[in-house]
């Protein structure tokens, strides 16, 4: 018989009623030291005191007023967003999904609206861009599209690293590339600079957009505000979501004015998208995020964790290979089973996320503390060690 919920999860038997910092209270009372944060959604932790803040301010005054209208917390947030980043202009979603279909959308319309034929968009192998149809056409993994075809024509995929194949896939009906400079789901694989750089000037050979998903690895994660910044190189259109809202439900796409040129009224739209309740959490997490000073502590923090994890993998080699990425958005290449090392975590009441590639994720709150570090490697280097064990057994 079918539960209530649709069973499109495969869920940790696990319950969490309450949210401090860096941890997770689950219902029997087991304190959970939290290294997931929702998947890089909680970029503040749990019930930080400045967001509970604004969103009690704003559920006071007005939760929801439609599009039809000028939402002032909206143009807050767009123009904090506008002042700290490449774009002129941007769109309000609820989610990275949301975000990454008005990508898809401008990107065709802009070359629509120039009376140029360029529908196709170039992406990568191992991409993620969200679970609609028009977004796993856009990742073209075999596991994501299984049984829910027809989907979206127009997307080229390309082998991750393949710069020949890149080069010979950019054409003359190409709309845009699209890629994640640190592929998330795809297991923690990060995107040199110089690569970043050299699709930047392929772009602007071929006159094609460039489209950055920093859904996950945006928001102050990587040390910087955008990750891109760490490159030196801007981008035409931009999708973030997850941290922005640090908990809340809100995304967005930001664009330069030239790209955004075919985005006329009536050419999109969202019921809930930039809603006051989104856009005034939003704007707190960013009076936070955005701060140098904040920042250089993400960057100094994320050192200590990566040399505690790199000392980790080299005192469980039989478990570990390699760490990979930057900032606070890291990974564990396993030897062992991903899986098991996230199950084993749970013993020891510590979360990590699982990825493609064998890879165990690692993206805390960007506000962790230096001794939740060193207590979080800890228990997950108990974990390796329960891992270790068993595969003796």
């Amino acid at each position: 018989m079918i539960p209530a919920v649709l069973p499109t999860y495969n869920r940790a038997p696990l319950t969490f009623v309450r949210g401090e910092g860096s941890w997770l209270v689950e219902a029997d009372g087991r304190r959970f030291l939290d290294l997931g944060a929702g998947i890089a959604v909680n970029a503040l932790g749990h019930a930080h005191p400045a967001l509970v803040a604004a969103l009690t301010a704003q559920a006071q005054r007005l939760w929801h007023v439609s599009n039809l209208y000028r939402i002032p917390e909206q143009e807050a947030l767009a123009e904090a967003l506008v002042g700290a980043s490449f774009a002129d202009t941007v769109f309000f979603t609820n989610s990275g999904t949301e975000a990454a279909e008005l990508a898809i959308k401008m990107a065709r319309r802009h070359w629509h609206a120039k009376g140029e034929d360029r529908d196709e968009i170039v992406t990568f192998e191992g991409a993620f861009h969200g679970r609609s149809t028009g977004a796993i056409a856009a990742a073209g993994s075999e596991k994501m599209v299984k049984g829910f075809g027809p989907l979206m024509p127009g997307f080229v995929h390309v082998p991750w690293g393949d710069h020949e194949r890149l080069r010979n896939a950019v054409g003359p009906r190409t709309a845009a590339v699209m890629v994640e400079p640190i592929q998330g789901e795809g297991g923690i694989r990060a995107l040199p600079d110089a690569c970043l750089k050299g699709l930047r000037d392929l772009c602007d050979a071929t006159g094609a957009l460039l489209i950055l998903d920093e859904v996950q690895c945006g928001m102050g994660r990587t040390g910087r505000l955008f990750a891109h910044e760490w490159a030196g190189i801007a981008p035409d259109i931009m999708m973030v979501a997850k941290g922005i809202g640090g908990g809340f439900p809100l995304g967005a796409v930001l664009a330069t004015e030239r790209a955004a040129q075919g985005m006329t009224a009536g050419s999109h739209g969202s019921t809930y998208g930039g809603n006051p309740l989104a856009c005034a959490v939003g704007l707190a997490v960013m009076r936070i995020v955005a701060e140098p000073a904040f920042l250089d502590e993400v960057k100094r923090k994320s050192v200590l964790l990566r040399q505690k994890l790199e000392g980790l993998v080299a005192a469980r080699p039989e478990v570990f290979e390699e760490v990979r990425g930057t900032g606070l958005i890291l990974g564990l290449k396993c030897r062992a089973a991903n899986a098991d090392v996230v199950q084993a975590g749970y013993a020891e009441a510590v979360l990590t996320v699982p990825a493609a590639d064998n890879v165990v994720r690692i993206l805390p709150p960007l506000t962790i503390t230096e001794e939740e570090i060193a207590e979080a490697v800890a228990r997950l280097d108990r974990a390796a060690a329960a891992v270790q064990a068993d595969a003796a057994a």
